[in-house]
């Protein structure tokens, strides 16, 4: 094992500052991202864009595309998280907020119901002077 990381010297730096590059922008990106959720989210039906620009389809295609890959860049690193340092659950949280998937609503109740996430959230959105989340009991969603 040593003798591995003293001949790839320079894979075990990038190891250590695509880690320390996680962390950190998991600090800065997973808080930022909570703070701007609506706070009845998780309780109110889906809603449209309202917003004309985004009716357009070439800037609709644009936002889905670019909002996608960032959720799927997030949920790699959130996964990578789960043994790196970071916030590995909050930000696989985040990132299935942002992806489009079947099926995306009824999990993301499922997951923020969980007590550890919510609290975490509600944490987050208090300093952040945001009102905390609202969730349906699990009765309503099944």
């Amino acid at each position: 094992m040593f003798r591995y990381l003293s001949d790839h010297a320079d894979l075990a730096g990038w190891v250590m500052f695509f880690s320390f590059a996680v962390f950190v922008g998991g600090l800065i990106v997973v808080p930022w991202l909570i703070v701007r959720i609506p706070a009845d989210y998780f309780v109110s039906p889906r809603h449209r864009y309202s917003n004309t620009l985004w009716r357009h389809p070439i800037f609709r295609w644009f936002g889905l595309i670019a909002k996608n890959l960032f959720g799927s860049i997030l949920l790699i690193l959130g996964i990578l998280m789960l043994v790196l340092p970071g916030q590995g659950l909050l930000t696989i949280a985040v990132a299935i907020l942002l992806m489009d998937f079947p099926g995306k609503r009824k999990l993301e109740q499922r997951l923020i119901r969980q007590r550890s996430i919510l609290r975490a959230a509600n944490w987050l959105r208090r300093r952040g002077d945001a009102p905390p989340l609202r969730v349906s009991p699990q009765s309503e969603i099944e």
